[in-house]
């Protein structure tokens, strides 16, 4: 958060940015050292999330200041900070717009559940925003980055929504090679090393730009790197990225750690990829099993069935049997484009628009932006979208493996 701290008593005022600072290192606290009537005097405040203001009394031309700033900040929440405690002054308070009073001297004890509390609720409102997705592979070689990366692909040029990837496979992730020949100046570790520092800019700057407003925070490339990202590094980088993109796309890999099982913990959708194999139903019903466990919701989850043939010896009823559950997606098999498009790093959408690969990816974009893929308008869209998007040589070669 923004947070800025008023107060005309210097030492205060010290001791109150003091504390801000250590309660979490994300947050930019500036000071002013300035009475209630002096700060409505000054023209521009700058963007404020939380205003802490401390105050020894308030009295009725305080509360009508008080009034007045509140207006003049319509998007800060108000902490107030005084030695008083009456009944009084907390209705006094409460009528100027302060949300919470804490008593002075300032102590992290009173002061910083406070703040937590209006940084939940801010948080809550923000995660109305953008909805993170996130795809798991079953057993190694699923296809669970090439869907992911291929869906951000079409969400952002199909459906012309703002759309982000991380990519959380921290030993051995590669999801811009598979969208972009572009080699990433920065990784997720180098983020969270600074995660100090992080807003929109800082984050869009980090990442791989696949298009306009489809962009990747790559994996670090040196595997002993992955120790730089702890679990609340995702808990900020996944608040900001909510607020400012449409889908949150996450490559989880296959482990299970503290950092991933934090993620998954957030996702509104989780996706496990498997293959009509045995290995991967076995492997499939297992993670299922790790889910129960986490108490996350069978709503929560949705089983996509990739390179899924229907002449295949295992049908999706089987699947479903075995599960015991419905699988609501799968994706149809065609190696052929799809090993063309991961060889030269471009999206299959862009490179073989009519594979029925890239219609079924199409069509799952289609439906997590809430437009019925079914209707004739929709599909007619679609298709015309689809087909006008220039094609790429199969045969091309990509240049840069590394």
């Amino acid at each position: 958060m923004r947070i800025k701290v008023i107060s005309s008593d210097d030492k205060q005022l010290a001791e109150l940015a003091r504390l801000l600072r250590e309660r979490s290192s994300a947050d930019e606290v500036s000071t002013m050292s300035a009475s209630l009537e002096r700060v409505l005097a000054i023209a521009e405040l700058g963007d404020v999330d939380l205003l802490v203001l401390a105050q020894d009394n308030l009295d009725g031309q305080d509360v009508e200041r008080l009034e007045r700033l509140g207006l003049n900040l319509p998007a800060a929440a108000f902490i107030l900070v005084s030695p008083l405690q009456t009944p009084e002054l907390l209705l006094q308070a409460m009528r100027a717009g302060v949300r919470e009073v804490v008593p002075s001297p300032p102590a992290a004890a009173t002061l910083f559940p406070a703040v937590r509390r209006i940084a939940d609720k801010r948080d809550s409102h923000a995660n109305a925003g953008g909805k993170v997705l996130a795809f798991v592979s079953c057993k190694g070689g699923s296809g669970a980055t090439f869907l992911a990366t291929n869906l951000g692909y079409a969400l952002a040029t199909l459906e012309n929504k703002k759309v982000c990837l991380l990519d959380l496979n921290l030993q051995f992730g590669d999801a811009t090679l598979f969208v972009s020949e572009q080699r990433p100046h920065a990784t997720l570790a180098d983020v969270s090393k600074q995660i100090h520092r992080l807003d929109p800019s800082f984050l869009a700057g980090s990442m791989v730009s696949v298009t306009a407003n489809f962009g990747i925070l790559a994996a670090p490339e040196d595997p002993a790197f992955a120790e730089d990202v702890k679990p609340e590094h995702i808990d900020i980088l996944l608040k900001l990225a909510r607020r400012h993109y449409d889908f949150i796309l996450l490559d989880v890999g296959r482990s299970l750690d503290a950092v991933s099982v934090r993620a998954l913990d957030q996702a509104d959708m989780i996706y496990p990829i498997l293959q009509t194999t045995l290995p991967y139903i076995r492997d499939g019903k297992r993670l299922l099993g790790v889910f129960h466990s986490l108490d996350y919701s069978p709503a929560k989850i949705a089983l996509i069935v990739n390179r899924h043939g229907k002449e295949g010896q295992i049908k999706l009823a089987d699947l479903e049997k075995a599960y015991g559950m419905r699988i609501p997606l799968n994706m149809p098999n065609h190696y052929e484009a799809a090993a063309a498009s991961v060889n030269q790093g471009v999206p299959i959408l862009k490179l073989a628009p009519a594979s029925p690969l890239s219609k079924a990816l199409a069509e799952m974009a289609h439906a997590l932006t809430g437009v019925a893929a079914g209707s004739e308008h929709a599909r007619a869209g679609l298709l015309t979208r689809l087909f006008s998007a220039k094609r790429a040589p199969a045969n091309l070669k990509r240049e840069k493996l590394a």
